[in-house]
């Protein structure tokens, strides 16, 4: 029997470019923003939209391709699960953070960018990059 299920899957933009560090130990960790939004029609007919935000991570090998091939604006998956992180400010004040730990990123839409050399196709991205290494909290 299963103990509980933590899984999450966006679809949504990059908000800014992702921003990649290293451990201590020198493990890559990246971290980028991925807006998603959701439109409906009141009972008044009036259109509304709504965007939501998400905080999102990645560890290992994919915070490295995460950080080459994901750019501000590009639409993109994620798959993986919800972390919630609690510390403590220089004030003293209790803060936290619920972030998106990635194990899988897929480019969609159309690319921005070409490699250099690389002839313009206007097809679609669609690369799946799984994550194997994300049992590892460096906080």
């Amino acid at each position: 029997m299963s103990r509980g299920l933590n899984k999450v899957m966006i679809i949504g933009h990059l908000g800014r470019d992702p921003e990649m560090r290293y451990t201590p130990s020198g493990r890559p960790v990246t971290s980028f923003s991925v807006a998603t939004s959701r439109n409906w029609t009141t009972a008044e007919g009036e259109r509304r939209s709504e965007t939501e935000w998400f905080n999102v991570v990645a560890w290992g090998s994919l915070a490295e391709i995460c950080s080459q091939y994901l750019k501000k604006g590009q639409q993109v998956y994620i798959e993986g699960r919800l972390q919630t992180r609690r510390w403590e400010d220089e004030e003293g004040n209790k803060r936290s953070s619920t972030e998106v730990v990635a194990r899988e990123m897929i480019m969609l839409g159309e690319r921005r960018e070409k490699a250099e050399g690389e002839a313009e196709t206007g097809a679609e991205a669609e690369v799946n990059f799984p994550h194997s290494d994300e049992d590892e909290f460096p906080f």
